[in-house]
């Protein structure tokens, strides 16, 4: 069977990297890839939001199913397009339609969903412009620190967590009134600050039945002790030791099962991934947010671990036969540790050749941005290289990726020094 990938990240590097290890897999395409993904794939040169170009594509190329890595063609509607078109509607899309990609989608929603579902979460309520004097009443009514969260996708950027009452106030003022995040933010969700450790928790479903994916916690800030600007993601370890039995089944049957059922209530038909951001407060699981993908670098830790064949998973997500699909997890932890072009996540330089990637033999290198040039790879991206080894332990695997990534050279590389720091003695 033909694959095609949708997405250029080291999350699709990593689905890549899973999928050609199924002798059901004849061939696999990612769109538009990277320099990883054309060592074992072909990468096609086209925008996963270009519906009408991968429609091409798949055509062309024989496609049997299509794995949507990020979000925004699931909430452009890419599986509905699928659906609606004669040529098309067969072949299987992995990853929920519009209405299902609303909970990551509408911030606004997914509140609503949780609350009206009994899903632990946040206290809080929605603005707009024309009750922009009510929001900053309600900032009023809060202790700090003070979140704000635009209710549509704004890459990433669209999260607010203020200590000053009175730059809350400034900045849901721009937000709704002066559109600082454009029409994401027409409609902003203000909640109360949940105070514990994050983690993250996968589920995979096909709308009926689920798996829950190995647990994971990523490392947001670009600084050491977390410290300094946020970013897509510094790096990430699974399973998180926290995250024990007990606090997992509180996850299932106090997020997962209701989520499932509340989809099913909301008659959504969702296929694909849900990812749940959770906060850890004093034993109990609190949802921080729904993201409708994997999420990336969790995605390099996550999938590694999985010993189950990916895509016989995938095709009972297709076929609604999930729970008659075997699934397995090593016992062994997973780290990855993101190299990132110097700046990031501000400004910085593209084009730097990458030195050593061959020289890496304890590690898996998932490349999240970096093309070909010349026969050489380059950074195209701010995050560049994640570095995933294998332990019995997060201080064994944490000490293979750092002297992985020790062989790695390019102009002005990043990394931190101290992932996993709040999880080791």
């Amino acid at each position: 069977m033909n694959i095609l990938i949708l997405g250029s990240g080291g999350r699709e590097h990593a689905f890549t990297y899973k999928l050609v290890q199924s002798q059901k897999v004849n061939q696999v395409y990612v769109a538009p890839g990277n320099a990883g993904t054309s060592q074992i794939a072909i990468n096609i040169a086209i925008n996963p939001t270009d519906f009408l170009a991968v429609k091409a594509l798949v055509l062309n190329r024989h496609i049997e199913m299509v794995v949507v890595g990020p979000e925004a063609p699931l909430v452009e509607g890419i599986h509905d397009f699928f659906l609606a078109d004669e040529e098309l509607k067969n072949i299987p899309v992995i990853g929920p339609k519009k209405d299902g990609a609303t909970l990551e989608g509408s911030k606004d929603f997914s509140k609503a969903f949780m609350t009206k579902y009994g899903i632990p979460t946040a206290q809080y309520q929605s603005f707009t412009r024309e009750s922009l004097e009510e929001g900053k009443t309600f900032l009023e009514t809060l202790n700090a620190p003070y979140v704000l969260k635009a209710d549509g996708l704004a890459a990433g950027k669209g999260v607010l967590i203020l200590e000053s009452l009175e730059d809350a106030k400034s900045e849901l003022e721009e937000m709704l009134s002066n559109q600082k995040f454009g029409s994401a933010s027409a409609t902003v969700v203000i909640e109360e600050f949940l105070d514990g450790i994050e983690l993250s928790v996968f589920v995979l479903t096909d709308g009926k039945s689920y798996k829950i994916l190995p647990s994971a916690k990523d490392y947001k800030r670009i600084g050491e002790g977390d410290k300094g600007l946020n970013t897509g993601g510094m790096g990430a370890i699974s399973p998180v030791p926290f995250a024990n039995d007990d606090f997992l089944s509180k996850v299932e049957e106090q997020v997962v099962k209701p989520t499932i059922t509340g989809l099913q209530k909301e008659k959504i038909d969702y296929r694909g991934f849900i990812f749940v951001g959770l906060m850890n407060m004093n034993g109990n699981p609190y949802v921080i947010e729904y993201n409708v993908r994997m999420g990336d670098p969790e995605t390099e830790v996550v999938l590694p671990r999985i010993n189950s064949d990916i895509f016989d998973l995938f095709e009972g997500v297709a076929n609604q036969t999930l729970d008659q699909k075997e699934f397995c997890v090593t016992t062994e932890t997973a780290t990855t540790v993101m190299i990132v072009s110097g700046g990031y996540p501000e400004a910085y330089e593209k084009g730097k050749e990458i030195s050593g990637l061959d020289d890496v033999d304890q590690s898996i290198i998932f490349h999240a941005g970096t093309k070909e040039n010349q026969g050489t790879v380059v950074t195209s991206g701010g995050r560049v290289l994640a570095m995933t080894s294998f332990g019995n332990s997060i201080e064994d695997a944490l000490s293979k990726s750092y002297r992985s990534i020790k062989k790695i050279h390019f102009d002005q590389m990043y990394y931190r020094k101290d992932i996993g720091f709040d999880l080791t003695s």
